[in-house]
């Protein structure tokens, strides 16, 4: 019997038939339904679930509790939260099953249970899709071992060599933060290896696994340091990423934070990273937020931090924050008995990145190194090494290979008297001793080569006889 034409326009009747017409549709194609109450028993399943439910009449699963039925089901979850999961693979009997999960409404709205149907019993007609999905997951697991990679530390206290007293007591230092989340201050001239050694600490602590995030705060633009700092929140100027933008404090959670260069930390900055040490938080820009982070912060620089609080370009309050620990790390002309060992590490590590065979030094070339002042520290000696090495067809360097490397004048000599006063020489005199000076140290450096000491000097080899007549040096110098 039809239903009356009057029915037909009652959208409550019309609503109630779409809801059964779906029922009847799904339960007929679908290769399995089955559904509980709010307290998740079994109160339907149809006759095509029960083969692969292991049962031979409906009776058998009315009344019994889901997870008796089907061992890890979700149902209950459905049927308590309300939410539907749509789309899911499920896995009974040994095999792989695709289905749905709804929640069972009331008249009023009121969740009284849920249903599931079973879509496919088979995953045949699903591979390509499947396969699609397989490959994002396999992607997005790439993605995340690289993300990782290039926030890991890759040094630890067997890399930051050396047994000199500056280095056994930086290494000392070093080892007891490693142990504790406290905040650390390394200080140092550049290229002193405070990275290296804040990559160490976070490797030798209990936050290994998680990320180090590195920062050179002199690099980036006071415009932006705020945002590189604590995020961005969705649209929160003209042109930022609809999205938002994850800040270093968030990205290095559960991690460690280096923020090299802390010194030129503008101002008006320095009071929210004071705000983030104390109270473990941060609020993003733009927004009004406020999230946790759990971050250990290593900070370094190459300047008098004390210094820049008394001329107040750095506050007072901060300093003493990030002073929890202070670990000085020694200039490499202080620790010229560690040359040995620290070369030997550094040519390890160049010969791993480059072509270098059996990469060695010798005596004479380490000689020539002690020599040198090292302004630029272990950094500079790296460089160097490396230069020496390109040039080097052996791959052994000697002290002539190194030479021909080191600045003009690298030879340390000892500093000449103070004069008094009266003793002062007049100035034409002083530029004489001077340019003959760096003439000798040209010669030294280049080995009596006339051609690559004028080159040194950028001079012309004409000019370079010229000096060297001048002062009576000619007559010295090596053949060319």
């Amino acid at each position: 019997m039809s239903a009356p034409s009057s029915s037909i326009s009652d959208p409550a009747y019309l609503r109630a038939r779409a809801m059964e017409t779906l029922f009847e549709r799904l339960e007929k194609l679908c290769e399995g339904a089955i559904a509980i109450d709010r307290s998740g028993r079994v109160v339907y399943v149809n006759e095509k679930y029960l083969a692969a439910l292991g049962l031979k009449q409906t009776s058998e699963a009315i009344g019994r509790s889901i997870e008796e039925v089907i061992p890890n089901s979700l149902m209950r979850k459905v049927a308590e939260t309300g939410e539907p999961i749509l789309l899911d693979i499920m896995e009974l009997g040994g095999e792989q099953l695709v289905v749905t999960r709804m929640p069972i409404e009331d008249e009023n709205g009121t969740v009284i249970g849920a249903i599931g149907f079973v879509l496919y019993d088979h995953l045949e007609s699903l591979k390509p899709l499947l396969a699609r999905v397989a490959q994002l997951e396999s992607d997005l697991r790439l993605a995340r071992r690289q993300l990782s990679s290039a926030r890991a530390a890759r040094f630890t206290f067997a890399d930051f060599v050396g047994s000199t007293p500056g280095i056994a007591r930086a290494k000392e230092l070093a080892s007891r933060a490693a142990r504790q989340s406290v905040t650390v201050l390394l200080t140092g001239e550049t290229g002193t290896g405070k990275e290296m050694l804040a990559q160490a600490i976070h490797n030798a602590s209990s936050r290994a696994d998680k990320p180090f995030v590195s920062v050179n705060v002199a690099a980036i633009p006071d415009t932006l340091i705020e945002s590189e700092f604590f995020g961005t929140a969705p649209g929160a100027y003209t042109g930022a990423d609809r999205r938002g933008r994850e800040g270093k404090f968030r990205i290095a959670d559960g991690g460690t934070l280096f923020l090299d260069e802390i010194g030129e930390m503008p101002l008006q900055l320095q009071a929210k990273l004071l705000r983030v040490l104390q109270e473990r938080e941060i609020e993003p820009l733009g927004s009004d937020k406020i999230t946790k982070v759990d971050v250990r912060v290593i900070a370094a620089t190459n300047v008098d931090l004390r210094k820049r609080v008394s001329d107040g370009a750095f506050r007072a309050d901060l300093y003493y924050r990030l002073n929890v620990l202070s670990i000085d790390l020694p200039p490499l002309r202080h620790c010229l008995g560690d040359l040995p060992d620290i070369c030997a590490r550094l040519l390890d590590d160049i010969s791993a990145s480059g072509d270098y065979v059996k990469a060695k030094i010798t005596p004479s070339a380490l000689a020539a190194l002690a020599r040198y002042d090292w302004p630029g520290n272990v950094r500079e000696l790296r460089n160097i090494l490396e230069r020496a090495l390109i040039l080097s067809d052996s791959g052994r360097l000697t002290g002539e290979d190194v030479a021909r490397i080191l600045p003009v004048g690298a030879e340390v000599r000892p500093a000449a008297p103070a004069r008094s006063a009266a003793a002062v020489v007049p100035y034409a005199e002083a530029e004489a001793e001077f340019e003959k000076h760096t003439l000798e140290q040209a010669l030294a450096a280049s080995n009596g080569q006339i051609t690559e000491a004028a080159r040194m000097l950028r001079i012309s080899r004409a000019t370079f006889y010229k000096k060297l007549a001048k002062f009576g040096l000619a007559s010295g110098s090596a053949p060319v």
